[in-house]
C-alpha cells in the first residue's frame, strides 16, 4: 500500500496554511478533520502599531527582532500604506537584524535588508540569550511580535539594559466559525482521530480552551491514542508542559511535519494474525493482506476490542463498552456482521455460542 497515511484522520488545527497542509496529508491517503483554532486579524489601521513604527523612527532601534514572516510583511504593507516604508526601511537597515526563522529570513530579504543571525531552535528564548551574550545594555530593540504579547523576552531584554520598543503586527482571535474546533475536541475525546497538527503555540491553547470542562479528556486522549503532532520546540511547549507527548520536525516546516506523521503513525499500529491473514489496524481501517478495508466507528471499535487479546473470548457485556454510548446489545451483534462484512473475511471474527466473539488465531 503506497498511501503512508491511508486509514488513518487527522485533525488540522491551521487557519491561514491549512489548505496547504490539508493537501499534504491527504496526497498521502490519510482523510483530513479541518477545524482552524485560531485566525490572524492584521492591524494595519491599529493605533498601536503606527506608534510603533513612529517610535522606531523616532528612535532608530540598534538591533530588529523579526519573528515572523507574516509579521515582518504586515508591518511594511501598512508602512507603505502611511507613506512610511522608505524611513522605516532605512532604519531597519541600519539594525543588528535577528530572524527568529526562514520565512521570517525570507521577509526581511524580500524586503532589501540584511540579517545577521538566527537561533537553531526557531525559539525566542534562545534569541533573547544571544543578545544578552552579545550585549544589548544602552540598546533600542524593535520586538516584531508575533501574534501576542513576550513580557518574558521583552523583560529579559529590559533587565539586561535595552529598551524595547514591541511592535504589534497582527493578533489572534477566535475562528469565526467556532463549530469544526468543537467538533474536533469531541473528536479527540472520543479518540476518534489518530492525530491533531498544530503550527502556533496559541492554537494548542485555543484546542484545551475550547475543550472547556473536557480538557482533562482531550489531554488523556493527547497522552495517549492521539498523536500531538506540532510544527516545531515553540509550537509544542504548551503541550510539553502538560505532559502531552509530542512528535515534531527538527525544522520547522510543513513538508516536514508531515515526513513525522508519516513516520510515526504507522509505528502506533497493532498488527495480528487472524485465520490465517495479517491483519493491522489503523484509526478508521484495517489492512487485510495488504488491502485497505475502511470500517465505521462501531465495527471498528469491535475490531480493537478483541484484537487487544486475541483468541480471547469477549462477552457482548464487554464488547458494549467498547462502543458509543447508547448502544444496547444488538448493537453488538450489528456491529460484528459489519465488521465481518467489512473485513471481507467472515472467518476472521468467530462466534462463541451463549459466551460472546473473538478473533480465530488458529
Amino acid at each position: 500500500m503506497r498511501e503512508e497515511l491511508a486509514g488513518f484522520t487527522i485533525g488540522v488545527t491551521a487557519d491561514r496554511r491549512r489548505d496547504e497542509l490539508a493537501a499534504l496529508l491527504q496526497r498521502r491517503g490519510a482523510r483530513v478533520v479541518l477545524a482552524p483554532a485560531l485566525r490572524i486579524v492584521p492591524l494595519a489601521d491599529d493605533t498601536e502599531l503606527r506608534d510603533a513604527t513612529r517610535a522606531c523612527l523616532d528612535r532608530p532601534p540598534d538591533i530588529l527582532m523579526a519573528n515572523t514572516g507574516i509579521g515582518m510583511r504586515g508591518w511594511l504593507e501598512a508602512a507603505e500604506g502611511w507613506g512610511l516604508a522608505e524611513p522605516l526601511r532605512s532604519v531597519l537597515g541600519r539594525a543588528y537584524v535577528v530572524t527568529r526563522g526562514p520565512k521570517a529570513r525570507g521577509a526581511i530579504r524580500a524586503a532589501g535588508l540584511h540579517d545577521q543571525w538566527s537561533p537553531d531552535s526557531e525559539s525566542c528564548d534562545e534569541v533573547v540569550r544571544h543578545l544578552c551574550r552579545r550585549g544589548v545594555a544602552g540598546q533600542v530593540i524593535a520586538m516584531q511580535l508575533h501574534g501576542e504579547r513576550q513580557p518574558e523576552c521583552t523583560l529579559a531584554l529590559e533587565e539586561a539594559g535595552a529598551t524595547v520598543i514591541e511592535v504589534p503586527v497582527y493578533r489572534w482571535a477566535p475562528p469565526t466559525d467556532p463549530a469544526p474546533l468543537h467538533r474536533l475536541v469531541d473528536l479527540v475525546a472520543g479518540r476518534l482521530v489518530d492525530a491533531v497538527t498544530f503550527t502556533s503555540a496559541p492554537a494548542a491553547e485555543a484546542l484545551l480552551r475550547a475543550a472547556g470542562d473536557r480538557t482533562e479528556t482531550v489531554l488523556e486522549a493527547l497522552r495517549g491514542d492521539v498523536l500531538a503532532s506540532c510544527v516545531g520546540a515553540v509550537t509544542a511547549e504548551p503541550l510539553l508542559r502538560r505532559g502531552v507527548p509530542v512528535a515534531a520536525p527538527s525544522r520547522a516546516r510543513l513538508g516536514a511535519l508531515v515526513r513525522t506523521i508519516v513516520d510515526e503513525l504507522p509505528r502506533r499500529t497493532t498488527t495480528i494474525k487472524a485465520a490465517g491473514h495479517l491483519l493491522t489496524l489503523r484509526g478508521h481501517a484495517a489492512v487485510v493482506d495488504g488491502e485497505l478495508r475502511p470500517l465505521a466507528p462501531a465495527p471498528m471499535a469491535v475490531l480493537r476490542a478483541l484484537a487487544q487479546t486475541p483468541g480471547r473470548v469477549l462477552s457482548r457485556t464487554s464488547l458494549l463498552r467498547a462502543l458509543p454510548r447508547g448502544a444496547d446489545e444488538h448493537a453488538v451483534e450489528m456491529a460484528v456482521a459489519r465488521l465481518r462484512a467489512g473485513l471481507k473475511t467472515p472467518r476472521v471474527v468467530q462466534t462463541v455460542v451463549k459466551r460472546g466473539y473473538r478473533l480465530r488465531v488458529d
